[in-house]
């Protein structure tokens, strides 16, 4: 009698942990449904690097070095031909030029201030001067602004497969 009153209990303890975890599950979507607007590759919020962090890891790297990331950080400025790429900001005046893997998704042109959480390789490259006078084109720079970049750049970059806009 006893061990049958001990299983009765087991299987109700068993059962009321099932429900209760669901429940949180589902409350756990339910928010970031709500704080965030994904683009490209569905990726989840957590585990993302401060870009504080992250320009200590782009500031130890050498062009044509890459590293698997994950980060957080504020838009700058936006393409405001289609969305194209985005520049993020690192802090102490760094930027990163984030593009989208095989234009796959583009990014709203007016989310400049907001938040975002990228996903995908960070880089660092070297930037012809064609290349930054279509990217200062793009942003909406002045004759006068791109005619005055006449040297390649070495740039921290990040290639996204999906990006969490925050809300």
């Amino acid at each position: 009698m006893k061990s049958i009153f001990f299983a009765f209990i087991c299987v109700l303890m068993l059962n009321s942990c099932k429900k209760e975890t669901k429940t949180e599950e589902a409350s756990m979507e339910t928010v970031t449904e709500k704080q965030y607007k994904s683009f490209g590759k569905e990726i989840i919020f957590n585990d993302a690097v401060a870009a504080t962090s992250m320009s200590q890891h782009y500031k130890t790297m050498a062009v044509g070095d890459t590293i698997n990331s994950k980060m957080i950080a504020k838009v700058d400025e936006v393409c405001q031909a289609k969305g194209c790429w985005m520049k993020v900001d690192l802090g102490n005046n760094e930027q990163v030029m984030v593009k989208f893997k095989d234009y796959g998704f583009f990014m709203p042109k007016n989310i400049a201030g907001k938040e975002v959480i990228i996903n995908g390789v960070a880089f660092v490259e070297e930037v012809s001067v064609d290349e930054q006078r279509h990217y200062a084109e793009d942003g909406g720079a002045t004759k006068e602004e791109i005619a005055a970049i006449t040297e390649q750049k070495k740039t921290f970059s990040f290639l996204a497969d999906g990006v969490l806009l925050i809300e």
